[in-house]
């Protein structure tokens, strides 16, 4: 992977917003909608609340989460992830995969329901509309 001296590289860049076992969790939990922190504390389980916390402050700063209030005294918030925060759901979903496939876990890993078979990730051009191989994507970062 070529990076510019004294810049971060991509995946040292996310790694430093979201790299985090909690972080990830918690993006996780908000991917099906708005939750209270109750509701996120049940979902995310075995997170302190001093933990969540600090995560959906990080995370607002970010930008990749919004607090939203619904109660003035006390002052209490619903939290909703960002378009950016949304768009963690793909890579959110091929960590989990990657994890089913590496406990064994064969009934997580995403099959294709007309014949059974294992889905793939593939690189897709939305311009020319068709799958390329990766000698064919340019980046400065390895794919």
């Amino acid at each position: 992977m070529r990076q510019t001296p004294g810049m971060a590289s991509p995946l040292e860049e996310a790694v430093a917003r979201i790299g985090d076992r909690w972080t990830l969790l918690v993006i996780d939990a908000l991917l099906e909608g708005p939750l209270r922190f109750g509701e996120l504390s049940d979902r995310v389980t075995g997170i302190a609340p001093n933990v969540l916390t600090s995560r959906l402050r990080q995370l607002e700063r970010d930008g990749l989460v919004t607090a939203s209030a619904y109660s003035a005294r006390p002052a209490r918030y619903a939290y909703e992830l960002t378009g950016p925060g949304r768009d963690l759901a793909d890579a959110l979903a091929l960590l989990s995969t990657w994890g089913a496939r590496q406990s064994g876990r064969h009934e997580d890993v995403p099959h294709h329901e007309a014949c059974g078979s294992a889905v793939e990730v593939r690189l897709w051009c939305p311009t020319c509309e068709r799958h390329i191989d990766e000698d064919e994507a340019h980046s400065d970062v390895r794919l």
